[in-house]
Protein backbone atom coordinates (compact mmCIF):
# COMPACT_ATOMS: atom_id res chain seq x y z
CA UNK A 1 0.00 0.00 0.00
CA UNK A 2 1.20 3.45 -0.63
CA UNK A 3 2.11 6.23 1.44
CA UNK A 4 2.93 9.84 1.09
CA UNK A 5 4.36 9.55 4.57
CA UNK A 6 6.72 7.78 2.65
CA UNK A 7 7.64 10.67 0.46
CA UNK A 8 9.88 14.17 1.11
CA UNK A 9 10.24 17.28 -1.12
CA UNK A 10 12.93 19.48 -1.41
CA UNK A 11 12.95 23.10 -1.22
CA UNK A 12 13.28 24.60 -3.81
CA UNK A 13 16.36 26.31 -2.67
CA UNK A 14 18.09 27.32 -5.97
CA UNK A 15 18.39 30.55 -6.90
CA UNK A 16 18.13 32.26 -9.99
CA UNK A 17 19.25 36.00 -10.89
CA UNK A 18 16.95 38.57 -10.14
CA UNK A 19 15.48 36.89 -7.15
CA UNK A 20 14.30 38.93 -4.49
CA UNK A 21 11.56 38.77 -1.64
CA UNK A 22 8.88 37.42 -3.75
CA UNK A 23 10.84 34.76 -4.38
CA UNK A 24 11.36 34.56 -0.74
CA UNK A 25 8.03 34.70 0.38
CA UNK A 26 6.99 32.03 -2.47
CA UNK A 27 9.93 29.16 -0.57
CA UNK A 28 7.72 30.02 2.94
CA UNK A 29 4.38 29.29 1.31
CA UNK A 30 5.84 26.00 -0.92
CA UNK A 31 7.17 24.97 2.60
CA UNK A 32 3.15 25.01 3.84
CA UNK A 33 1.59 23.54 0.85
CA UNK A 34 4.26 20.38 1.33
CA UNK A 35 2.54 20.10 4.79
CA UNK A 36 -1.03 20.71 4.07
CA UNK A 37 -0.46 18.04 1.21
CA UNK A 38 0.72 15.11 3.84
CA UNK A 39 4.36 14.85 2.64
CA UNK A 40 6.57 13.84 5.91
CA UNK A 41 9.31 15.64 5.50
CA UNK A 42 11.28 19.18 3.93
CA UNK A 43 14.70 18.43 2.81
CA UNK A 44 17.37 20.72 1.72
CA UNK A 45 20.52 20.28 -0.15
CA UNK A 46 23.93 21.93 0.75
CA UNK A 47 26.44 23.95 -1.93
CA UNK A 48 28.76 26.74 -0.42
CA UNK A 49 29.50 27.55 -3.96
CA UNK A 50 27.88 27.38 -7.13
CA UNK A 51 28.96 23.85 -8.80
CA UNK A 52 28.78 24.65 -12.18
CA UNK A 53 30.25 21.28 -13.39
CA UNK A 54 26.50 20.02 -11.87
CA UNK A 55 24.30 23.06 -11.72
CA UNK A 56 23.36 26.39 -13.35
CA UNK A 57 22.37 27.82 -10.09
CA UNK A 58 23.56 28.58 -6.22
CA UNK A 59 22.05 27.86 -3.23
CA UNK A 60 20.81 29.02 0.13
CA UNK A 61 22.43 28.08 2.85
CA UNK A 62 20.37 25.14 4.59
CA UNK A 63 20.62 25.43 8.17
CA UNK A 64 18.99 29.08 8.15
CA UNK A 65 16.81 28.04 5.41
CA UNK A 66 15.55 25.58 7.45
CA UNK A 67 14.72 27.53 9.82
CA UNK A 68 12.65 29.44 8.22
CA UNK A 69 10.70 26.44 7.25
CA UNK A 70 10.36 25.47 10.95
CA UNK A 71 9.03 29.03 11.23
CA UNK A 72 6.63 28.45 8.39
CA UNK A 73 5.69 24.78 9.66
CA UNK A 74 4.21 22.88 12.47
CA UNK A 75 4.76 18.91 11.55
CA UNK A 76 7.23 17.85 8.59
CA UNK A 77 10.53 17.06 9.72
CA UNK A 78 13.50 18.93 8.55
CA UNK A 79 16.34 17.41 7.26
CA UNK A 80 19.63 18.00 4.81
CA UNK A 81 20.81 15.27 2.33
CA UNK A 82 23.31 15.48 2.30
CA UNK A 83 25.35 18.06 4.70
CA UNK A 84 28.68 18.75 3.51
CA UNK A 85 30.65 17.91 7.18
CA UNK A 86 34.51 19.08 7.01
CA UNK A 87 32.99 22.41 5.50
CA UNK A 88 31.94 22.88 9.05
CA UNK A 89 33.09 23.33 12.88
CA UNK A 90 31.91 20.25 14.61
CA UNK A 91 30.97 22.36 18.22
CA UNK A 92 29.35 24.53 16.12
CA UNK A 93 27.51 22.79 14.02
CA UNK A 94 26.17 20.77 16.74
CA UNK A 95 25.08 24.12 18.53
CA UNK A 96 23.18 24.66 15.70
CA UNK A 97 21.39 21.73 14.65
CA UNK A 98 20.68 21.17 18.87
CA UNK A 99 18.90 24.82 18.12
CA UNK A 100 16.73 23.81 15.07
CA UNK A 101 15.88 20.36 17.04
CA UNK A 102 15.08 22.66 20.16
CA UNK A 103 13.06 25.31 18.02
CA UNK A 104 10.99 22.64 15.80
CA UNK A 105 10.36 20.43 18.21
CA UNK A 106 12.37 17.32 17.48
CA UNK A 107 11.90 17.71 13.60
CA UNK A 108 15.82 17.42 12.71
CA UNK A 109 16.83 14.76 9.95
CA UNK A 110 21.22 15.00 9.47
CA UNK A 111 21.54 13.92 6.36
CA UNK A 112 25.09 14.03 6.38
CA UNK A 113 28.16 13.32 3.89
CA UNK A 114 31.36 14.32 2.89
CA UNK A 115 30.74 15.88 -0.27
CA UNK A 116 32.82 15.92 -3.94
CA UNK A 117 33.68 19.65 -4.93
CA UNK A 118 37.08 20.76 -4.33
CA UNK A 119 36.17 24.66 -5.17
CA UNK A 120 34.42 24.60 -1.22
CA UNK A 121 37.44 22.25 -0.18
CA UNK A 122 39.63 25.36 -1.00
CA UNK A 123 37.78 28.20 0.20
CA UNK A 124 37.21 26.82 3.60
CA UNK A 125 40.73 25.63 3.84
CA UNK A 126 40.48 21.89 4.56
CA UNK A 127 42.32 19.42 2.32
CA UNK A 128 39.44 17.12 0.46
CA UNK A 129 41.81 14.37 0.83
CA UNK A 130 40.97 14.72 4.40
CA UNK A 131 37.10 14.18 4.01
CA UNK A 132 36.13 11.16 5.51
CA UNK A 133 38.27 11.53 8.49
CA UNK A 134 36.74 14.67 9.55
CA UNK A 135 33.52 13.91 9.08
CA UNK A 136 34.11 10.21 11.20
CA UNK A 137 35.89 12.95 14.26
CA UNK A 138 33.07 15.39 13.59
CA UNK A 139 30.41 12.82 14.25
CA UNK A 140 32.83 11.22 17.31
CA UNK A 141 32.36 14.45 19.02
CA UNK A 142 28.65 15.46 17.76
CA UNK A 143 26.96 12.15 18.78
CA UNK A 144 27.31 12.65 22.18
CA UNK A 145 27.43 16.82 22.58
CA UNK A 146 23.28 15.94 20.90
CA UNK A 147 22.96 13.39 23.15
CA UNK A 148 23.17 16.12 26.24
CA UNK A 149 26.94 14.83 27.47
CA UNK A 150 29.91 16.73 27.85
CA UNK A 151 32.97 15.60 25.52
CA UNK A 152 36.42 15.83 25.39
CA UNK A 153 38.24 14.53 22.56
CA UNK A 154 41.40 14.67 20.69
CA UNK A 155 41.94 13.27 17.25
CA UNK A 156 43.81 14.08 14.02
CA UNK A 157 41.72 17.30 12.96
CA UNK A 158 39.67 18.23 15.78
CA UNK A 159 40.24 18.39 19.69
CA UNK A 160 37.68 19.47 22.44
CA UNK A 161 38.17 19.89 26.07
CA UNK A 162 35.02 19.39 28.42
CA UNK A 163 32.58 21.27 25.36
CA UNK A 164 28.74 20.78 26.68
CA UNK A 165 25.89 22.65 24.69
CA UNK A 166 22.39 23.42 25.03
CA UNK A 167 19.97 23.54 24.28
CA UNK A 168 19.09 19.94 25.60
CA UNK A 169 15.98 18.60 23.22
CA UNK A 170 14.26 15.29 24.31
CA UNK A 171 15.73 13.56 21.62
CA UNK A 172 18.65 14.33 19.27
CA UNK A 173 18.42 14.89 14.90
CA UNK A 174 18.72 11.13 13.55
CA UNK A 175 21.65 10.96 11.51
CA UNK A 176 21.65 9.48 8.05
CA UNK A 177 25.00 9.18 6.14
CA UNK A 178 24.92 9.87 2.61
CA UNK A 179 27.02 7.86 0.21
CA UNK A 180 27.78 4.18 -1.30
CA UNK A 181 27.87 3.86 -5.19
CA UNK A 182 26.60 5.72 -8.36
CA UNK A 183 26.91 5.81 -12.15
CA UNK A 184 29.91 4.32 -13.30
CA UNK A 185 30.43 7.27 -16.28
CA UNK A 186 33.61 9.67 -16.82
CA UNK A 187 31.27 12.68 -15.82
CA UNK A 188 30.28 10.95 -11.82
CA UNK A 189 32.46 12.73 -9.58
CA UNK A 190 33.29 10.07 -7.99
CA UNK A 191 33.80 6.11 -7.25
CA UNK A 192 31.62 4.03 -8.38
CA UNK A 193 31.75 1.47 -5.74
CA UNK A 194 30.60 1.57 -1.80
CA UNK A 195 33.67 2.06 0.14
CA UNK A 196 34.01 0.32 3.66
CA UNK A 197 34.62 3.42 5.22
CA UNK A 198 31.28 4.49 3.99
CA UNK A 199 29.45 1.34 5.56
CA UNK A 200 30.94 1.76 9.06
CA UNK A 201 29.93 5.68 8.99
CA UNK A 202 25.98 4.51 8.45
CA UNK A 203 26.62 1.99 10.75
CA UNK A 204 27.12 4.27 13.32
CA UNK A 205 23.53 6.06 12.53
CA UNK A 206 20.18 6.00 12.32
CA UNK A 207 20.16 5.41 8.36
CA UNK A 208 21.53 5.66 4.92
CA UNK A 209 21.27 7.71 1.81
CA UNK A 210 22.20 6.13 -1.37
CA UNK A 211 23.31 8.55 -3.97
CA UNK A 212 20.87 9.87 -6.17
CA UNK A 213 23.21 9.28 -9.04
CA UNK A 214 23.08 5.33 -7.98
CA UNK A 215 20.86 3.59 -10.81
CA UNK A 216 18.44 1.08 -8.99
CA UNK A 217 20.04 -2.04 -9.38
CA UNK A 218 23.16 -0.86 -7.69
CA UNK A 219 21.30 0.27 -4.91
CA UNK A 220 20.08 -3.39 -4.38
CA UNK A 221 23.88 -4.65 -4.73
CA UNK A 222 25.13 -1.71 -2.19
CA UNK A 223 21.99 -2.59 0.13
CA UNK A 224 22.97 -6.04 0.34
CA UNK A 225 26.64 -4.93 1.09
CA UNK A 226 25.28 -2.59 3.59
CA UNK A 227 23.23 -5.52 5.31
CA UNK A 228 26.14 -7.91 5.34
CA UNK A 229 28.41 -5.54 6.75
CA UNK A 230 25.72 -4.66 9.93
CA UNK A 231 25.08 -8.58 10.11
CA UNK A 232 28.52 -8.58 10.62
CA UNK A 233 29.19 -6.53 13.02
CA UNK A 234 26.56 -7.71 15.36
CA UNK A 235 24.15 -4.77 14.30
CA UNK A 236 20.17 -5.51 12.59
CA UNK A 237 20.34 -4.22 9.52
CA UNK A 238 16.69 -3.71 10.00
CA UNK A 239 17.18 -0.47 12.31
CA UNK A 240 18.58 1.65 9.00
CA UNK A 241 16.69 3.27 7.43
CA UNK A 242 17.20 3.52 3.29
CA UNK A 243 15.93 6.90 1.98
CA UNK A 244 16.61 7.80 -1.36
CA UNK A 245 16.86 11.35 -2.71
CA UNK A 246 16.26 12.03 -6.53
CA UNK A 247 14.84 15.18 -9.21
CA UNK A 248 11.49 14.92 -10.80
CA UNK A 249 9.65 17.38 -13.34
CA UNK A 250 6.46 15.59 -14.11
CA UNK A 251 4.76 16.14 -17.14
CA UNK A 252 1.47 14.82 -17.36
CA UNK A 253 1.43 13.34 -20.83
CA UNK A 254 1.46 10.00 -22.37
CA UNK A 255 3.81 10.67 -24.76
CA UNK A 256 7.50 9.88 -23.69
CA UNK A 257 8.78 11.68 -26.10
CA UNK A 258 7.08 14.61 -25.21
CA UNK A 259 7.34 14.36 -21.61
CA UNK A 260 11.31 14.41 -22.11
CA UNK A 261 11.53 17.18 -23.86
CA UNK A 262 10.03 19.10 -21.59
CA UNK A 263 11.13 17.59 -18.76
CA UNK A 264 14.94 18.33 -19.96
CA UNK A 265 13.86 22.45 -20.95
CA UNK A 266 12.94 22.19 -16.66
CA UNK A 267 16.13 20.47 -15.46
CA UNK A 268 18.09 22.83 -17.44
CA UNK A 269 17.12 25.64 -15.36
CA UNK A 270 18.50 24.56 -12.40
CA UNK A 271 21.34 22.04 -13.86
CA UNK A 272 24.21 22.50 -16.02
CA UNK A 273 24.06 20.82 -19.53
CA UNK A 274 27.25 19.69 -18.87
CA UNK A 275 25.94 16.06 -18.00
CA UNK A 276 24.22 15.54 -21.03
CA UNK A 277 20.74 14.32 -21.65
CA UNK A 278 21.72 10.36 -21.52
CA UNK A 279 23.28 10.91 -18.52
CA UNK A 280 20.29 12.71 -16.67
CA UNK A 281 18.14 9.71 -18.28
CA UNK A 282 20.17 7.46 -16.50
CA UNK A 283 20.16 8.47 -12.92
CA UNK A 284 16.88 10.54 -12.10
CA UNK A 285 13.16 10.16 -13.24
CA UNK A 286 12.11 10.81 -16.59
CA UNK A 287 9.02 9.90 -18.72
CA UNK A 288 5.29 9.72 -18.84
CA UNK A 289 4.17 9.10 -15.75
CA UNK A 290 3.74 5.19 -15.38
CA UNK A 291 7.47 5.73 -16.10
CA UNK A 292 8.41 7.38 -13.12
CA UNK A 293 6.08 5.09 -11.35
CA UNK A 294 7.95 2.44 -12.90
CA UNK A 295 11.03 4.21 -11.74
CA UNK A 296 10.70 5.02 -8.11
CA UNK A 297 8.75 1.34 -8.02
CA UNK A 298 12.49 -0.16 -8.99
CA UNK A 299 14.16 1.82 -6.30
CA UNK A 300 11.88 0.20 -3.72
CA UNK A 301 12.61 -3.16 -4.56
CA UNK A 302 16.49 -2.49 -4.94
CA UNK A 303 15.35 -1.49 -0.49
CA UNK A 304 14.56 2.32 -0.77
CA UNK A 305 11.65 2.92 1.83
CA UNK A 306 11.72 6.59 1.75
CA UNK A 307 11.85 8.98 -0.93
CA UNK A 308 12.78 12.97 -0.69
CA UNK A 309 12.26 14.18 -4.48
CA UNK A 310 13.62 17.69 -5.73
CA UNK A 311 11.29 19.64 -7.97
CA UNK A 312 12.98 21.68 -10.97
CA UNK A 313 10.34 24.69 -10.56
CA UNK A 314 9.19 26.36 -7.07
CA UNK A 315 5.99 26.00 -8.26
CA UNK A 316 3.83 23.89 -5.86
CA UNK A 317 1.16 22.81 -8.87
CA UNK A 318 4.32 19.98 -9.09
CA UNK A 319 3.60 18.32 -6.05
CA UNK A 320 0.00 17.78 -5.95
CA UNK A 321 0.28 16.38 -9.69
CA UNK A 322 2.83 13.70 -7.82
CA UNK A 323 0.15 13.33 -5.12
CA UNK A 324 -2.64 12.64 -7.73
CA UNK A 325 -0.42 10.67 -10.31
CA UNK A 326 2.55 9.16 -8.41
CA UNK A 327 2.64 8.48 -4.71
CA UNK A 328 -0.68 6.19 -5.11
CA UNK A 329 0.87 3.99 -7.77
CA UNK A 330 3.90 3.27 -5.34
CA UNK A 331 3.92 0.12 -3.36
CA UNK A 332 5.89 -0.42 -0.23
CA UNK A 333 5.97 -4.15 0.92
CA UNK A 334 4.21 -5.30 4.06
CA UNK A 335 8.34 -5.80 5.73
CA UNK A 336 9.12 -2.37 4.48
CA UNK A 337 10.04 -0.17 8.27
CA UNK A 338 8.28 2.22 10.01
CA UNK A 339 8.74 5.84 8.71
CA UNK A 340 10.09 7.58 11.64
CA UNK A 341 12.48 5.58 14.20
CA UNK A 342 13.71 8.38 16.06
CA UNK A 343 16.66 8.36 18.14
CA UNK A 344 15.80 7.10 21.76
CA UNK A 345 15.13 9.84 23.83
CA UNK A 346 17.44 10.69 26.62
CA UNK A 347 17.21 9.60 29.64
Amino acid sequence: MSDIGRFGVFLPSYIWEGDGAERARGIKAFARTVEELGFDSLFITDHLLAAKRFYSVSFLEPLAALAVAAGATERVRLGTSILIMPLRNPVLLAKELATLQFLSENRVILGAGVGWNDAEYDAVGVHKRERGARTDEMLDIMIPLLEGETVTYHGRHYSVDDVFIEPIASQRPEIWIGGGSQLADPKSPDLPRFVEAVKARTMRTDGWIPRPTCPPDDIARDWAELQAYYREHGRDPSECVVAHENFLHLVLTNDPVKAREEQHRAFLKVMSAERGEHYLESVYLFGTPDEVVASLQARVDAGVEYFMLHTMTPDPAQLRHWVDEIIPAVTFPPTAGPVRRMAPARP
